[in-house]
């Protein structure tokens, strides 16, 4: 049986992933469902950064051999830099509806210069916080909250907790990707071919992805499978494709 390493993205706890880690457990493996730093029963910490919560993860990899390390939306940058380093650790890198960013890139850094501006904003009226938006607001972003109903979001909104300002406007520090571990994307606001085409088009946040250890698998559903589709989130995390080989 497999090892998962879950890791959410911004603004939610270990408690997100719970549908999604009662499946696995139920198929017999074993999960490790984390809270980053600063959020959550973490809401206290201080200071936080992307290279704090990097740090985490790869503390918690130590002594675990094989595991697939899985990372939603904006914990994509924290599982990339930590799968570079505990790279012994791991048999298989996910990207749950997210991708790695380059070394020096934020998360602002990947939106608009409207949302960026916006975001900003926020953070200044909340002291340096980032609370999560509301549904109007995420779909005025863009980000897709498709097939998680009005009373789930509510709550998983009334649960969540703001962001810390050094964990949006932060970058981690990268290494050389290992072309020999497995990475895939399980995209579930974007397809394949839209992936592809930032790819060739050598979109920042895209680049990485090129290569025959990275293999893509379509979940269409909200930006937060864990609540839309937990169940086939589960079944795709089990079944990740092999990568695309070239010869």
């Amino acid at each position: 049986m497999t090892t998962f390493v879950l890791v959410p993205g911004f603004w939610i706890g270990a408690w997100a992933w719970r549908e999604v880690a009662e499946q696995l457990r139920s198929g017999g493996h074993e999960v490790l469902a984390l809270t980053p730093a600063g959020v959550a029963e973490r809401a206290r910490e201080q200071g936080v950064t992307i290279e704090t919560r990097i740090g985490d993860v790869v503390a918690e990899l130590r002594g675990h051999r094989d595991v697939v390390l899985v990372g939603h939306s904006g914990a994509g940058v924290v599982v990339a830099a930590a799968a570079e380093r505990a790279r012994e650790q791991l048999s298989r890198l996910v990207f749950v509806d997210t991708g790695p960013l380059p070394e020096g890139m934020s998360q602002l850094d990947f939106v608009s210069p409207q949302v960026r501006e916006w975001t900003m904003k926020v953070i200044e009226e909340h002291g340096g916080w980032y609370p999560m938006p509301t549904r109007a607001r995420f779909a005025e972003m863009g980000v897709s909250t498709e097939g998680i109903d009005d009373e789930a979001f509510e709550a998983a909104r009334a649960r969540s907790t703001p962001e810390p300002v050094g964990t949006v406007t932060g970058s981690a520090r990268r290494a050389t990707p290992d072309p020999t571990l497995p990475k895939t994307v399980i995209a579930c606001t974007f397809t394949e071919a839209q992936a592809r085409g930032a790819i060739s088009a050598g979109v920042l946040g895209f680049g990485e992805m090129g290569g025959p250890e990275w293999s893509f698998t379509e979940l269409p559903t909200s930006h937060w499978p864990m609540f839309s589709a937990p169940a086939e989130l589960a079944e795709l995390l089990v079944a990740a494709p092999a990568p695309v080989q070239t010869h």
